[in-house]
């Protein structure tokens, strides 16, 4: 009976010492993974008061946010770039994927003259690209 014994106090000690470090190991590089292919949308770094529109829709995830505010500055990763920035901005975003959209967003108060400065600067820097104007929802018809 002590041989009894013996053998289920050793066999009780392997089932408890389970090694998880490969299992660890797994977990960090999946989120390594998931680190490095996630898409980072910089976003322009301003609030402006978009108007609202019935024709809203959602776009790509991975696209080029500028804003343009109501004293006509144009903002792009919380740095006012001006018009003369846009192009180099874009020309570098699009250099990789040609056809990643452009996306406005426009104060209400904006000048016009500068936002079509900047769609006019985006086309001539990627003309694959598609240029849009941001706008909040609008739900009711």
């Amino acid at each position: 009976m002590s041989k009894r014994g013996s053998l289920s106090s050793r066999d009780d000690a392997e089932v408890s010492d389970i090694n998880i470090s490969p299992l660890i190991d797994m977990v960090f590089i999946l989120l390594i993974f998931f680190i490095v292919v996630t898409v980072f949308v910089e976003e322009p770094g301003v609030e402006v008061q978009r108007e609202r529109a019935f024709t809203a829709a959602q776009l790509e995830r991975m696209s080029i946010l500028f804003a343009v505010t109501e004293g006509g500055e144009v903002y792009y990763g919380g740095d006012d770039i001006g018009i003369v920035g846009v192009r180099g901005v874009v020309r570098r975003l699009t250099s990789q994927t040609p056809a990643m959209p452009i996306i406005i967003q426009v104060d209400r108060g904006a000048p016009s003259g500068i936002v079509i400065r900047v769609i006019d600067e985006s086309k001539l820097a990627s003309p694959a690209s598609i240029v849009s104007l941001s706008t909040d929802e609008q739900r009711s018809r």
